[in-house]
C-alpha cells in the first residue's frame, strides 16, 4: 500500500485528504533498521574457494550511526564482513542440496540483533528462474485501475564477478501479463546489451529469458543498468520499459600493489620513540568499501637488527613509519631496511591477499661528536723572517659525517701568540688544521714559541650530548737562524749641500748594519748601485762618500733640489746576503746661472702709435738668485739707445720700444742686458731678434720678401745670384745642344741620288789586283747596331739606280720626321732586298754594300760640301715623285731661279 501511495503522491489533489495520512505513515515505515530482505539467494558454482566473496548482505541503518557485528551461523564455512559481505572461510564443495546458513547482525551498544537467512543454490541445480513481471499500468480505454499482484519495484541482481558458467547463465525471466492475449517480442537496451560492451547480455525474444554470455569483472564495470522492452508483433509497445540494474558483487580477485617497490625515508640519529619517519601507500583494485579492498599493513623484518630488532613500527591503517625505540646512532648504523606488507581483508593473514615492498631509512647525521686531536702536542719549525709558512699540521678525528657542518673543524689560538704572529686555516679535504706565520719573525728576539689551540665544529652539538665541546692541544715552534741582509741606518739619509762642491771632497758616510748577531761573518763590502750624474764614489770599507764631479742643481739629474743615490752593502754569510740604501743630496742653490732673455725673436708693426715688444727673463737658479731681474741697453752702438728703448713692467718682464716714429723694414738685433738679484748678482747680454714690417689688418707683415732680403747677408745674396747665373747657363746651354742634336738627324735623313752620294766608295767591286779592298776600312761599321728584322716582312718595290728605269719605279717607303737610327738601317736593308730582287740592275751576282754612319758618324755635315758647279745641269725634278722628305732635295738642286 505505501509503495502504491508513493506513487501516487503526485495524483490530484482532489485526492489529498485521503492521501496525505497515508503519506505520513508510509514515510515512518518505509525505512526501517535491518537488513533489507529476509532471505538473500545466492547462485554460486559447487567449488568455493577460501575468501571468496559470495554476497553482499545489504543492512539498512535508516540515518542511524549504529556500530554493527555480523556473524555466521556456520562460522567454520562461511564469515560475514563489517559491511556485511559474506565470504567463504574455507575451501569446500556445495552438495547438491541447497545450502542454508543465518546472518545475524548485533548492535555493539544497545546489544539489538537482526538476522536473515542465506540461501545458496547450485548453478547447476537451479531450477526456477526468478520472473520479473512488467507492473501494471492505468488502462487508457478503462476507467478504472488495474492492480498489479507483484511489487513492481524490482530490486537489483547480483551476479558474481568470475563467474565459471556455463555460458550463457541465465539470470531472470522478464515477462508481461498480457503475453496471455498478445504474441509479444521481449528485448534489452544499455550498456552491456546494444550499447558497448555489447553482447554480455542477450535476452530470449520469445521467453524474456535474460542471460549473461560470459565472466563479468567488477574492476572494469561495478553495475549494469539495462532496461526491457515488450512489444507486440507489428513492434507497438505493449508495456512501459522497466530499468533492470547488475551489481557485479566484488570478489577477492586482486592483491594489494605498493605505489613504489622502493620507499626511501630519512631520520636523524638520536631521535626519539614516535618521531615520524615516513608513509608507504598500497592500492587493492577491490572493492575499498568491502574487506577485498581494505588493506592493512606491517613490518615483517628489519636489517640490521640492532641496537634492537623493533626500532621501527607502522601504522596498520594508514602505512605511517614511525620509531619506537631509542638508540639511533649514525656511526653505529647508517641504514635500515624493512620488508613491508600490504594484505587486503583487513589484514587477515587467512583470507586476504598480500604484497611487499621495501622501505630504505637513512639515519642523517646530526652533531654529536666533538672533534678530537691525535695527539696532546704538535711541533713545527720556521725560518725567521718567513711568511705564509706552513709550520705544523694539526690532525683531528670526527665521528660525524665527512664534509658536513658537523664534520668540518674550526680552528683557533687561545694562548701563546699575542702579536698575532700566526693563523691557523683548515684543509677542507682533510679537515686538518694549517699553522701558518703571517708575520715575520726574528730568531734574535724570538727563537721559540708555545701555542695553545682548540678545535670545534662549525655548528654546535645536540641538545644532550654529554662530550665536551671542544679539544685542545699544544703547538711547539721552533725559529731557524738564517743569514739576514743588512740595512743601512737611516734609509734613506738626507743631507743637504751646496751646489758647485768641486770634485774630490768628502761628502758624507753611509753605513749599514748586519742584524746577524751569533753568525760569525766579517766586515761589510759597500758598492755604487745607482748614481744617475756620476757625481759620487763610496768607500768600499768605511762607507765614505766623496764627490767625483761638481754638484749642479741645475742638472736635468736634480728633481725639485733633490738628487738620489743608491748603495749596497754586502755581508759573506752562506748564502751571501746584500740590502740596500738611498743618500738623498738637497742641493742648495747658488748664484752660477745668468739670466737670458725669453723669446729671442719678436715681431713689430710700423703703426703711428707706439708699438712695445714684452720680454722675460729666464733664470735656472731660484730665490733669492733669480729674480726680480734689472733690464737696459748697452751704450754702445750708440743707435740701440738712439732707436729703442726698454722698460720693466714686473720682477721678470719688460717692455721694449721703438724710440723712432718710423724705421725702415728689416731684422734688427737689439741687445739687453739683464742682472738677477743673486749676491753677487749675475748678469748677461742677450741679444733680442726684432722683425719690423709694416702689417695687414691681421697683423701679419706684408713685406716679408724685403725683410728676409734685408736681413741676409752680402755673401748670403751674391751665393744666391751665382747660383741663379750657373743654372741659366746651363738651361742654355741644354737648350743649344738639343737644337744642334735635331740639325744633324734633319741632316741624316736626307737621301741623295747614288751618283752624288759620298758614300759611294764604300762600294765593294769585283776588281783583280788591290782597288778598294787594299784599303784600310773599318768595315765593322757597315753592320747594323740594331736587330734586323726578317726580310719577310720587309716590303719590296726599291731597286737600284745604276740605269733608269725602263718602267714605273717602286713606290719606297714613307720614313717619319724624326728617324731613330734604326729606321736608316731599314733603309739599307730594303735597298739591299730590292738590288738582290732586281734581275736588271748590274752587277748581278754582287752584293751592294752601304756604309752605316750610325748616330755618332764622323762625318761631316753635307752642308759642309760645296755643289758641283754642273749639279744645276742635273733634272732632280724626280725627287719631287719620292715623297715630302726628298721635296726639299728637289728644290735646293733643281735648278730652279730661287
Amino acid at each position: 500500500v505505501c509503495q502504491t501511495a508513493r506513487g501516487n503522491f503526485h495524483t490530484a489533489s482532489l485526492f489529498f485528504l485521503i492521501i496525505a495520512p497515508i503519506k505520513a505513515t508510509c514515510e515512518g515505515i518505509l525505512c526501517k533498521t535491518g537488513f533489507s530482505e529476509d532471505v538473500y539467494n545466492a547462485v554460486i558454482s559447487r567449488s568455493v574457494r577460501e575468501g571468496q566473496s559470495l554476497l553482499n548482505a545489504r543492512f539498512r541503518n535508516c540515518g542511524e550511526n549504529r556500530k554493527v557485528q555480523f556473524e555466521s551461523s556456520k562460522p567454520e564455512d562461511f564469515t560475514a564482513g563489517e559491511d556485511g559481505v559474506i565470504y567463504a572461510a574455507r575451501s569446500l564443495q556445495l552438495s547438491t542440496e541447497p545450502t542454508e546458513f543465518i546472518v545475524y547482525a548485533k548492535d555493539k551498544e544497545t546489544q539489538e540483533e537482526w538476522h536473515m537467512t542465506v540461501k545458496l543454490t547450485l548453478e547447476s541445480d537451479q531450477k526456477k528462474i526468478e520472473e520479473i513481471v512488467f507492473p501494471w499500468q492505468e488502462n487508457k480505454h478503462s476507467s478504472h485501475l488495474k492492480r498489479q499482484k507483484r511489487d513492481w519495484v524490482i530490486p537489483p541482481i547480483n551476479l558474481p564477478e568470475n563467474s565459471r558458467g556455463p555460458f550463457p547463465q541465465e539470470l531472470v525471466r522478464i515477462r508481461s501479463d498480457r503475453d496471455k492475449s498478445l504474441s509479444l517480442r521481449y528485448s534489452v537496451t544499455g550498456p552491456g546489451a546494444d550499447q558497448p560492451p555489447t553482447g554480455i547480455f542477450i535476452i530470449n525474444p520469445i521467453s524474456g529469458q535474460l542471460s549473461v554470455t560470459k565472466p563479468l569483472d567488477r574492476e572494469q564495470i561495478a553495475s549494469f543498468h539495462l532496461r526491457a522492452h515488450a512489444v507486440d508483433v507489428n513492434g507497438n509497445q505493449v508495456e512501459n520499459p522497466i530499468d533492470i540494474v547488475i551489481n557485479v558483487i566484488d570478489m577477492n580477485d586482486n592483491r594489494p600493489e605498493f605505489l613504489h617497490q622502493v620507499w626511501n625515508g630519512t631520520v636523524a640519529e638520536g631521535s626519539k620513540p614516535g618521531t615520524y619517519v615516513m608513509t608507504v601507500t598500497a592500492i587493492d583494485a577491490d572493492d575499498p568499501n568491502a574487506l577485498n579492498g581494505m588493506l592493512r599493513y606491517r613490518i615483517l623484518s628489519q636489517a640490521p637488527s640492532s641496537p634492537s630488532p623493533n626500532m621501527f613500527t607502522i601504522n596498520n591503517e594508514t602505512g605511517d613509519i614511525i620509531t619506537v625505540a631509542a638508540g639511533l646512532d649514525r656511526e653505529k648504523v647508517q641504514q635500515y631496511t624493512l620488508i613491508i606488507q600490504a594484505t587486503d581483508m583487513e589484514g587477515n593473514p587467512t583470507y586476504g591477499l598480500s604484497n611487499t615492498a621495501t622501505a630504505v631509512i637513512t639515519v642523517t647525521d646530526v652533531n654529536d661528536n666533538p672533534p678530537e686531536f691525535t695527539a696532546m702536542t704538535f711541533y713545527g719549525e720556521v725560518p725567521e723572517n718567513r711568511v705564509d709558512v706552513i709550520v705544523a699540521n694539526l690532525t683531528v678525528t670526527d665521528k660525524d659525517q665527512p664534509h658536513t657542518p658537523a664534520w668540518n673543524a674550526v680552528y683557533r689560538m687561545t694562548g701563546g701568540d699575542p702579536t698575532g704572529r700566526f693563523t691557523i686555516l683548515t684543509d677542507p679535504n682533510s679537515n686538518d688544521g694549517l699553522v701558518t706565520v703571517v708575520k715575520p719573525i726574528d730568531f734574535e728576539t724570538n727563537r721559540m714559541f708555545v701555542l695553545t689551540v682548540a678545535a670545534e665544529n662549525q655548528v654546535p652539538l645536540a641538545k644532550g650530548i654529554q662530550h665536551p665541546p671542544q679539544s685542545t692541544a699544544t703547538v711547539s715552534i721552533t725559529v731557524i737562524d738564517v743569514n739576514e741582509s743588512p740595512y743601512f741606518v737611516p734609509n734613506p739619509k738626507l743631507i743637504r749641500q751646496e751646489e758647485g762642491l768641486l770634485a774630490g771632497n768628502l761628502l758624507t758616510s753611509f753605513t749599514a748594519q748586519d742584524p746577524d748577531r751569533y753568525m760569525q761573518q766579517t766586515t761589510l763590502r759597500y758598492s755604487k748601485l745607482s748614481d744617475p750624474a756620476n757625481w759620487l764614489k763610496i768607500d768600499p770599507v768605511n762607507g765614505q762618500i766623496t764627490t767625483t764631479a761638481v754638484l749642479d742643481r741645475e742638472s736635468l739629474y736634480v728633481q725639485n733640489n733633490m738628487y738620489n743615490a743608491t748603495f749596497l752593502a754586502s755581508d759573506n754569510g752562506i748564502p751571501p746576503m746584500s740590502g740596500t740604501g738611498t743618500l738623498q743630496i738637497y742641493l742648495l742653490d747658488i748664484n752660477d746661472n745668468a739670466p737670458q732673455v725669453n723669446p729671442k725673436e719678436a715681431t713689430t708693426c710700423e703703426t703711428p702709435q707706439p708699438n712695445a715688444i714684452n720680454i722675460t727673463a729666464t733664470d735656472p737658479d731660484i730665490d733669492p738668485n733669480a729674480g726680480p731681474f734689472a733690464f737696459e741697453l748697452p751704450d754702445s752702438p750708440a743707435s740701440i739707445k738712439r732707436n729703442w728703448t726698454i722698460i720693466r713692467i714686473s720682477g721678470d718682464h719688460a717692455q721694449l720700444s721703438l724710440r723712432l716714429r718710423f724705421l725702415e723694414a728689416g731684422i734688427y738685433d737689439v741687445p739687453v742686458i739683464i742682472t738677477d738679484s743673486g749676491n753677487p748678482h749675475a748678469s748677461s747680454t742677450s741679444v733680442l731678434k726684432v722683425k719690423f714690417c709694416q702689417c695687414d689688418i691681421n697683423g701679419d707683415c706684408t713685406d716679408i720678401d724685403r725683410i728676409v732680403g734685408a736681413g741676409l747677408g752680402t755673401g748670403a745674396i751674391i751665393a744666391i745670384l751665382l747660383c741663379i747665373i750657373i743654372l741659366l747657363i746651363l738651361v742654355l746651354m741644354f737648350v743649344v745642344w738639343m737644337k744642334r742634336r735635331d740639325k744633324e738627324r734633319q741632316a741624316k735623313q736626307l737621301l741623295i741620288d747614288p751618283e752624288d752620294d759620298v758614300r759611294d766608295n764604300i762600294l765593294k767591286y769585283d776588281e783583280e789586283g788591290g782597288g778598294e779592298e787594299d784599303q784600310d776600312y773599318d768595315l765593322s761599321q757597315l753592320q747594323q747596331p740594331d736587330t734586323v728584322e726578317p726580310d719577310a716582312i720587309k716590303p719590296v718595290g726599291i731597286r737600284r739606280l745604276d740605269e733608269r728605269p725602263i718602267h714605273a719605279e717602286p713606290q719606297y717607303p714613307v720614313r717619319s720626321a724624326a728617324p731613330h737610327p734604326g729606321d736608316i738601317g731599314d733603309f739599307i736593308n730594303e735597298g739591299l732586298k730590292a738590288a738582290d730582287n732586281d734581275p736588271t740592275a748590274p752587277p748581278y751576282d754582287s752584293l751592294l754594300v752601304f756604309d752605316y754612319e750610325g748616330s755618332g758618324s764622323t762625318a761631316g755635315s753635307l752642308s759642309s760640301l760645296n755643289s758641283s758647279s754642273s749639279g744645276g745641269e742635273q733634272d732632280y725634278d724626280y725627287l719631287n715623285d719620292w715623297g715630302p722628305r726628298f721635296k726639299k732635295l728637289a728644290d735646293m738642286y733643281g735648278g730652279g731661279d730661287d
